[in-house]
């Protein structure tokens, strides 16, 4: 396996990161701002900055087709950011929320947007035509703390949202006039705004820290604090699921997960590397780190680092600080991206972290 593609971008941590399509653009969420880095060679290179927000920056999103860019952030605001020859034009979103808002996702179709908020309640955005702005409607009932995650399903109506209540729950945020009528699936046929399709508590009641629908839309998996993985399979609209399988793990708990087919979940956090679970309707397990850890010429790593620690002590008087980690991300992993696909299989993808890091491995 090639080795992955690491980005020291600086020693400032990244909320989340977004890549263009066609990967010439990432963007990432740091302080107050979003910067801008374009690829240079094999290198990313600061190209702009988008500056609007007075607050730390949450959450950050680049739409595929039109190059849209939307950010959220604690000031309790969003923005659409457009692109234009003279750079981009940024567009407030009236959220209507008065605490901050935490994560934000373009849908499928690139028609609407969600925003997760500390308000217990996730917007959904719109164009309206008519005004020439954007607007939400709230999807409400029964969230009773804040969203820390939203992802959204192929069909662009159903959207799964983890929260500190410690529960997975996938709406419908049908909007009339905006969504053309979805196909029936084993979430729900007939799909009003705010109908619940499915409701999901953790086991041990930890807050869910991110969820994901398969490739396929038709399971949802969810990762929660108690370092456990949890894969839902429906089996019919208000019936109940066919399956609810946890995956219990010995790590430390997960901060973002992503399908890299059906048959396979890749999850990161605060080990500070990426993992790799498989299975199906009957079990999941974990199967280890996507990169291992490097064991080539272990010894002889060993006998140098012997011969530096008493150089370090002779001229110094000290032993060397010995404090970097054997994995890539020096520091909790913050979001992993689905960064190129092919025939329905995520071939590689992004991490970002605490560290100031943009990784690019192969899955």
């Amino acid at each position: 396996m090639a080795a992955p593609e690491v980005h020291h971008l600086f020693h400032n941590p990244i909320a989340d990161h977004s890549f263009s399509v066609d990967h010439s653009v990432l963007a990432v969420a740091r302080d107050t701002a979003v910067e801008l880095y374009g690829r240079v060679g094999n290198a990313f290179k600061l190209k702009d900055e988008l500056k609007g927000h007075d607050k730390t920056v949450t959450s950050v999103d680049i739409a595929p087709r039109s190059g849209r860019i939307v950010t959220c952030s604690q000031d309790r605001n969003a923005l659409v950011w457009e692109p234009s020859p003279t750079g981009y034009k940024p567009t407030l979103v009236l959220l209507r929320i008065s605490r901050a808002a935490t994560f934000v996702r373009w849908s499928p179709s690139e028609t609407k947007f969600a925003v997760g908020s500390g308000d217990r309640v996730i917007a959904i955005c719109y164009f309206e035509e008519e005004n020439d702005w954007w607007v939400s409607k709230h999807l409400k009932k029964p969230i009773r703390s804040t969203i820390t995650s939203v992802a959204w399903h192929p069909n662009s109506v159903l959207l799964a949202a983890g929260s500190t209540d410690a529960h997975a729950r996938v709406f419908s945020s049908f909007i009339k006039g905006v969504d053309t009528k979805p196909e029936p699936t084993p979430w729900g046929e007939r799909l009003p705004f705010n109908t619940v399709c499915g409701e999901f508590l953790n086991n041990s009641a930890g807050w869910v820290h991110s969820v994901a629908f398969s490739p396929s839309g038709n399971s949802l998996a969810f990762a929660a604090h108690d370092s456990s993985v949890t894969v839902v399979y429906p089996s019919a609209p208000e019936q109940p699921p066919k399956a609810i399988l946890t995956i219990s793990t010995q790590l430390l708990p997960f901060k973002s997960l992503l399908w890299k087919s059906e048959d396979e979940i890749i999850a990161a956090g605060y080990d500070c590397e990426a993992f790799r679970f498989q299975g199906g309707e009957g079990g999941w397990q974990l199967v280890g780190p996507v990169q291992a850890k490097s064991s080539h010429g272990a010894g002889q790593e060993r006998e140098e680092s012997a011969l530096n620690m008493f150089r370090q002590m002779d001229l110094k008087g000290k032993i060397k600080d010995d404090t970097q980690l054997k994995t890539i991300h020096q520091n909790t992993v913050t979001t992993i991206r689905p960064f190129e696909s092919s025939g329905g299989r995520v071939t590689q993808f992004s991490s970002s972290g605490v560290d100031g890091r943009v990784v690019i491995w192969n899955a």
